[in-house]
């Protein structure tokens, strides 16, 4: 590969990585106006299915669906640098926060330059969701399954119930016998090597942390970390925002309970977990903050060195799972059954996605100044060639301003 040749689009991959707010499902407005609109990287079609792809998986979807991008066009080498490109810069903004509290108090620090933030990010998901409606949503069996989706996740609130709703809308497009897939299409290679290395380093995590735990080892809590982030990476689904519970879990709420003191304190948990959603890039950065300062008691070459474990941990399993899973789904694809799936597929990521909007905007405090926030960043984006970089670089300002 050609390293030189892929530099623009390695720079577009670094410039979204500086301004991609509101968590995996708000990444994909900024995914779609940059890397199908304007690069044409990939096919709205192609984003979708990717996006459908890595709901199936365990760990941080934008991060796969942006290293799927990365691989579409050159492979798994550029894929593996367009992961570094993306994730580097939040997790060296959540290790360096985990460094600043343990000398500042920024628990009282009062900030206007990500008020409208979190309405943008809105904006996005809308803009997102109608784009993607109007390519995978086209008959009356996609629309009601859209808004069932969006009824569901809306009611229910829970990443389990993304890989449920996706294998029953594609069960439900099933029922028509009406479109078969182009079977002259090539199968795809599979790399059996990448699950093998999924197993033998998520067995190979568990017994060393178990003999540092027994053994009493100096830096225990490094192999311990590993283990926790490793297994974190291979089994939550829904993102950063459902592994932020499993991590208090674990972190404070289980040591304080077998009296060996908590790793941070629940007052630093919440610090970083208010954070992250302030920051751009993937939400599983705040693995790279919990990390340093669960090996803070080392020093400041351990709490760097916890931060490093943390993110390798949770990142890797998710991309072995991904180089491993997507042939085989590139394979299944060219079977009738599947293929006729992926229609109900699509169409449960589109529900998924105005609910994710819909539940954002719960969230936040209803003032008339977001709604219009909200319907200046769609119009934006529908009818203007504004790069979303200086939409999301606009709004910092005029909150900053403010």
């Amino acid at each position: 590969m050609s390293i030189y040749r892929h530099i623009p689009f390695l720079k577009e991959v670094l410039k979204y990585s500086l301004s991609a707010f509101g968590g995996p499902q708000g990444h994909m407005g900024m995914m779609i106006k940059t890397f199908v609109e304007k690069r044409k990287d990939v096919t709205n079609e192609e984003l979708v299915d990717f996006m459908s792809f890595c709901q199936i998986l365990p760990g941080p979807s934008s991060t796969q669906t942006i290293t799927l991008i990365g691989y579409k066009r050159g492979g798994v080498s550029l894929a593996l640098i367009t992961l570094l490109i993306w994730i580097l810069p939040a997790t060296i903004m959540m290790t360096g926060l985990s460094f600043l509290i343990q000398y500042f108090d920024v628990k009282d620090i009062q900030t206007n330059l990500f008020k409208f933030i979190q309405p943008m990010a809105v904006g996005f998901l809308a803009f997102a969701a109608f784009k993607s409606m109007r390519i995978s949503v086209n008959h009356p069996a996609t629309y009601i399954i859209m808004v069932g989706a969006f009824i569901i996740t809306i009611l229910f609130r829970s990443p389990v119930i993304f890989p449920i709703l996706i294998i029953g809308g594609g069960i439900i497009t099933n029922f028509s016998n009406k479109r078969i897939p182009d079977m002259q299409l090539q199968k795809k290679p599979i790399k059996w090597v990448n699950i093998w290395w999924f197993v033998i380093v998520f067995v190979l995590a568990g017994v060393i942390s178990e003999l540092a735990r027994i053994q009493n080892w100096h830096y225990a809590r490094a192999f311990n970390l590993f283990e926790n982030f490793y297994r974190f990476g291979s089994f939550v689904f829904g993102g950063g925002h459902a592994l932020m519970p499993m991590m208090y879990e674990q972190f404070i709420v289980r040591p304080e309970h077998l009296k060996i003191g908590a790793y941070l304190t629940p007052a630093q948990f919440l610090t970083g977990a208010g954070m992250v959603n302030a920051i751009p890039g993937p939400v599983f950065s705040i693995c790279s903050y919990v990390g340093g300062l669960s090996m803070s008691s080392f020093g400041w070459n351990g709490h760097l060195l916890g931060s490093a474990i943390a993110t390798v941990a949770v990142f890797l399993p998710s991309v072995l799972l991904l180089f491993f899973f997507f042939p085989i789904y590139q394979n299944l694809k060219k079977h009738t059954i599947i293929f006729r799936a992926l229609e109900g597929i699509h169409a449960v990521v589109v529900g998924i996605m105005w609910a994710s909007g819909f539940i954002l905007f719960n969230s936040i405090q209803f003032e008339w100044s977001n709604v219009v926030v909200v319907l200046i960043t769609f119009s934006l984006l529908m009818f203007s060639k504004i790069p979303a970089p200086l939409l999301v670089i606009g709004w910092l300002l005029l909150g900053w301003a403010m």
